[in-house]
């Protein structure tokens, strides 16, 4: 909300967003620009215009950041006052909500964080830009980071980012946006400063093929396709030159290819981007020649450097005055369309206050994503646990954790639910016991007691896993294992002959052990589940809530860590790596999709009269066989890959006991294009909600040209003519054929460094 005024046209809601901004731009000096291409801008005070902090965070709530003000100090800690605008929602993180495979609800989540951002903003406890999501695709299990990401899988990827979009910013070309999301971090950016590597310095040499396949289409979907407001460029150099300095990177596919221009969105830097540039990659000498490059290249604001930098770098003529005023014009549109400049009460959220923050509905909608989320991964017959005067065990760090539910890029939440407090609120007699740390060389000094509380309990609750102690942001793992002192305590607590159930948090781990245990009577990955974490894992262990998520990463065996190092960027299996993702490593403990549920289902293909799968008329030329060339001719879309190839129809069966969701999944496999083939890839899926007992349902899943494409060599996308199978569920309950005929077709030309 903004009341500020001046002579200027930026307040005149007459004219197009460009033309207020360059109207600012024309009559603002060149130290007045350059003071605000940082992210703690100075604003212009001889204008009226005031300071602004573009540093904002919002990945599954408002966290705490240089612009978001929650009354208290990171440092005191997390415990909410009281005082209004002294907590925000707290979700799951995105890895844990993207296995619900429900993209309704992915927007919902941010529609909330959207509102709760303009409420504080409208009191000026936190600006309208948020460094929100993160994109990059979670391809090697020991990224730090892999917990603030959708998974693995650049479909999942990109279907996420477009709901979480729609939910922050609004629909695409929207006035005004609610808030402005920045996708990050472009591009090749998956490894921390573990593992003899350090991401202020890494090189990311990644194939073209790769690059456009994986590592690139969840970026094509913020940019070409949702027009997001803003992209976050990433720390590592991308082939040789320094993300944000790379103009091909920034200019000729960001803004050239996919065409992220029309509403001259800007691009920010990673914060210590500026140093790194000259300091860790040695591409400039010094601070000012890395100024200078991070602009020229399509850099627009500079995220904790000084803009005295960028002063020294345009007084010694290594900046033009054209290159400040484009950055500086690109960052004030973004305000612009905001509504920043305009009469607060032309803003429809004007009147959002500390009343729309962490309503009712906002707490159930965190609680019930959460649980929707989990995924069940072994099951005896032992969940959903009976309520009927049961004694339960809860041992183990993470059956009293509070704020660490909340993950990652946390803020202050109204609460923070443990698993403990859940059991007491559901009325079981409970015995707590600590346990060991999480850590490898953790103490089993408290193992008696926790034996005691097994002993003592008629059912045992172990909850384990991993923290942001082992895997966070800086922070890379070296091991995927279970800790040793875990593993003894869990041998002990379940062998007393009694339902042993293992809740494991953080983000995965080789369950080989537990899963082999026959005394391991079930096992729920709960993840980072939020300020509500532990009620929502007794909602699936209860059966309040029926698991259904899947997971949106491989579970790789332990040894995988020696396989192949971090450093490795390729995707297809070689003699330095077996593979990475489901698409090219095959023996993952539990697979990318996997997930069990309280009641059983059977999936299948709707057959038409011929008895062959029913795909509509688009480019058919006999009926298991379609036209490349048909299919093209049909299309009316600005982007071949968008083109539509047809709906296939599945029908769902709930042949069990239990009303509960099912995520369908279908996969696509065929050995057409460049070699090696992937194993499989992920090409639509859908959640069903409530499939009660013997009810049949049909779903409707459309699959695009780019669908059923693959990425040559060069980084063209193409269309190929060659048999098609389409595989559903994980592990896969039917499949189905069909062929594509023809000349191959290039659906996107892809432009050449």
């Amino acid at each position: 909300m903004s009341s500020m005024r001046s002579i200027n046209d930026i307040c005149n809601t007459s004219l197009s967003p460009s033309e207020r901004a360059e109207a600012l731009s024309q009559v603002a000096t060149v130290e007045e620009k350059i003071a605000n291409l940082v992210d703690n801008g100075t604003g212009i005070p001889r204008l009226n215009i005031p300071a602004y902090e573009w540093w904002n965070e919002g990945l599954h709530g408002i966290g705490f950041s240089e612009g978001v003000d929650f009354g208290v100090d990171f440092s005191v800690g997390v415990i909410p006052s009281g005082e209004p605008f002294s907590w925000a929602t707290s979700f799951a993180n995105p890895i844990l909500l993207a296995a619900a495979f429900d993209d309704a609800m992915i927007q919902k989540v941010a529609e909330i964080i959207s509102t709760e951002a303009r409420a504080f903003n409208n009191f000026g406890r936190a600006g309208l830009d948020y460094w929100t999501p993160n994109v990059n695709p979670y391809k090697d299990p020991r990224w730090g980071r892999g917990m603030e990401t959708p998974g693995e899988d650049p479909l999942r990827v990109k279907n996420y980012v477009k709901h979480f979009l729609l939910g922050l910013e609004g629909p695409p070309g929207s006035y005004p946006k609610k808030t402005i999301a920045t996708c990050k971090h472009l591009a090749g950016y998956d490894l921390e400063n573990g593992n003899s590597s350090n991401r202020h310095s890494f090189d990311a040499i990644i194939s073209t093929q790769d690059l456009v396949e994986y590592y690139l289409p969840p970026f094509q979907q913020c940019a070409r396709d949702s027009r997001v407001g803003s992209i976050m460029c990433s720390y590592n150099a991308l082939n040789g030159t320094p993300a944000c300095a790379n103009s091909y990177l920034l200019d000729t596919i960001l803004r050239d290819h996919w065409n992220w221009t029309a509403e001259q969105q800007y691009v920010v830097t990673d914060c210590g981007v500026l140093l790194d540039t000259y300091s860790a990659h040695n591409y400039t000498r010094t601070a000012a020649e890395a100024a200078a490059a991070l602009l020229k290249a399509g850099s627009d604001n500079i995220c904790s450097a000084s803009s005295s930098d960028i002063r020294i770098a345009y007084n010694g003529s290594l900046l033009s005055e054209s290159d400040v005023d484009r950055a500086f014009r690109r960052q004030t549109e973004g305000l612009v369309r905001l509504g920043y400049f305009d009469p607060s009460d032309s803003n429809p959220w004007y009147n959002l206050s500390w009343k729309d923050v962490g309503t009712p509905e906002t707490e159930q909608l965190a609680r019930r994503s959460a649980a929707d989320s989990m995924v069940l991964l072994k099951n005896q017959d032992t969940l959903p646990l009976s309520m009927d005067n049961q004694s339960l065990a809860l041992i183990g760090f993470w059956a009293n954790a509070t704020w660490e539910l909340l993950g990652t890029y946390f803020g202050v939440s109204p609460f923070y639910h443990s698993a403990l407090f859940a059991a007491q609120q559901s009325g079981f007699k409970s015995y707590y016991a600590e346990g060991t740390s999480l850590a490898e060389n953790g103490s089993l000094a408290n193992l008696a007691e926790s034996i005691e509380a097994a002993t003592s309990a008629d059912v045992v609750l172990y909850f384990g896993g991993i923290d942001l102690g082992i895997e966070s942001e800086e922070n890379d793992r070296e091991a995927i294992s279970w800790s040793t002192p875990q593993l003894v305590e869990i041998e002990h607590v379940c062998a007393l002959g009694k339902p042993c159930v293992v809740i494991q948090f953080g983000d995965q781990l080789d369950n080989t052990p537990l899963l082999s245990n026959p005394n391991v009577s079930a096992i729920l990955w709960a993840g980072y589940p939020g300020q509500d974490g532990g009620p929502a894992v007794f909602d699936v262990l209860t059966g309040k809530v029926p698991p259904a998520g899947r997971l949106p990463i491989s579970q790789y065996p332990a040894d995988y860590v020696q396989r192949v190092s971090m450093t490795d960027m390729s995707l297809r299996p070689s003699s330095s790596s077996p593979g990475r993702t489901y698409k090219f490593f095959d023996g993952a403990v539990q697979p990318f999709g996997f997930g069990l549920h309280y009641s059983s289902f059977s999936t299948s293909f709707k057959s038409n009269s011929t008895g062959a799968i029913d795909i509509p008329d688009v480019g058919r030329d006999s009926n298991l066989t379609f036209s490349i060339a048909k299919c093209l001719s049909k299309c009316s879309e600005s982007y071949l890959d968008l083109c539509p190839f047809g709906t296939i129809t599945v029908d769902v069966v709930n042949e069990g006991d239990t009303t509960s969701d099912f995520v369908l999944l279908a996969f696509l496999a065929g050995e057409h294009g460049p070699t090696p083939f992937p194993i499989k890839e992920l090409v639509a899926y859908h959640r069903l909600h409530d499939v009660a007992p013997g009810n049949r349902q049909s779903v409707s899943l459309d699959l695009t040209l780019g669908n059923l494409a693959r990425v040559d060599d060069n980084g063209n996308t193409v269309l190929y003519p060659g048999s098609y199978e389409i595989l559903l569920d994980v592990p896969t309950q039917a499949s189905a054929s069909f062929r594509l005929s023809g000349e191959e077709a290039i659906l996107d030309l892809w432009p050449q460094p």
